[in-house]
C-alpha cells in the first residue's frame, strides 16, 4: 500500500494540521512522555497509509505540505509549492493553501478549493467545482461540472 508524505518546515500550523488529520490516538492525561525526544529540525516527515493512488509529486517548493487520503477523497494543503496530484478515476479533491501551482491528472468527481493565489490545472472535473478562496486561477480541460464560485477574484475557465 503506497504511503503519502507529509512534510513541515518548522511551521506550527502545519504541525497542527498533521495532528488534526491523523488524530490524537492514544492521548490521555495519564500517558507517560517518551523516554527520549528528538530536537526540532528544519523538516518533519511522516508517512501516512494511503489508498491505491500515488501521493502528490512535488516538483519544487516544499515549504509546507500536508496530503492525506480519506476514503475516496484526497486532501491537499500546501504553501508555495509546485506539484502534480493524481485524482485517478473519480476521486474527490480538497485543496487548501496559498501560492501553489498544481497540475491535477485523471478525473476528479468533485473539487473544493480554498486558499489564495493558487493556479490549478485539471485534466477533467465531472460533477462539481466549488471555489471558496480568493484570487485563484482554475482551468480544466474536460468535464461539465456544476461550478460554485463562492470566493472573490477567482478565474475559472474550461480550456
Amino acid at each position: 500500500m503506497p504511503a503519502q508524505r507529509i512534510s513541515d518546515s518548522s511551521r506550527p500550523a502545519a504541525v497542527a494540521l498533521v495532528f488534526v488529520a491523523l488524530g490524537l490516538a492514544g492521548c490521555s492525561s495519564t500517558a507517560n512522555p517518551p523516554a527520549t525526544t528528538t530536537p526540532p529540525g528544519p523538516t518533519l516527515t511522516t508517512t501516512v497509509p494511503s489508498g491505491a493512488t500515488a501521493p502528490p509529486t512535488p516538483t519544487t517548493g516544499g515549504t509546507t505540505t500536508a496530503s492525506i487520503e480519506i476514503g475516496n477523497t484526497l486532501n491537499y494543503g500546501s504553501i508555495a509549492t509546485t506539484a502534480t496530484i493524481d485524482c485517478a478515476d473519480g476521486k474527490s479533491l480538497n485543496v487548501g493553501g496559498s501560492d501553489n501551482t498544481l497540475t491535477v491528472t485523471g478525473t476528479c468527481a468533485t473539487v473544493t478549493i480554498g486558499g489564495t493565489n493558487n493556479k490549478i490545472a485539471f485534466d477533467e472535473i465531472d460533477e462539481r467545482l466549488s471555489v471558496v478562496g480568493i484570487n485563484n486561477t482554475i482551468t480544466y480541460h474536460s468535464g461539465d461540472p456544476t461550478i460554485d464560485n463562492l470566493g472573490a477574484g477567482n478565474s475559472i475557465e474550461r480550456q
